[in-house]
């Protein structure tokens, strides 16, 4: 079982960045496909990124496009998000997903459904 852990949640004003990470305790997570997604209440999880650890290939939804990085670091074995330009509706309980690739194309592993492992989540707050 693969432990997921989030870290980097907090209060941001709009404008502003964070840097949300991920990592697996003792688990290099290599050749695995790591999401984040995020959800608020009443409403379903929506991927918002994901990147392959075999070959760093990236996904970005639509609405993130532009203002979000996903990242590995390899020394450190950690997934980030960075987010720039946060607004409002970018306030969500922000998760770290994780599930082995199968498919050269990290594109469609890039969902829920396909994903093995979940953080407990971090909650991300913009607001002044």
């Amino acid at each position: 079982q693969v432990r997921l852990v989030e870290s980097g949640g907090g209060l941001v004003q709009p404008g502003g960045s964070l840097r949300l990470s991920c990592v697996a305790p003792g688990y290099p997570l290599d050749y695995y496909v790591i999401a984040w997604f995020r959800q608020v209440p009443g409403r379903e999880r929506e991927v918002v990124s994901c990147i392959s650890t075999t070959d760093g290939a990236t996904y970005y939804a639509d609405s993130v496009k532009g203002r979000i990085v996903i990242s590995r670091d390899n020394t450190e074995k950690t997934v980030a998000l960075q987010i720039s330009s946060v607004k409002p509706e970018d306030t969500a309980l922000y998760y770290c997903a994780a599930s082995v690739q199968v498919d050269t194309d990290v594109t469609s592993q890039c969902n829920a459904r396909d994903m093995d492992y979940w953080g407990k989540g971090t909650q991300v707050t913009v607001s002044s």
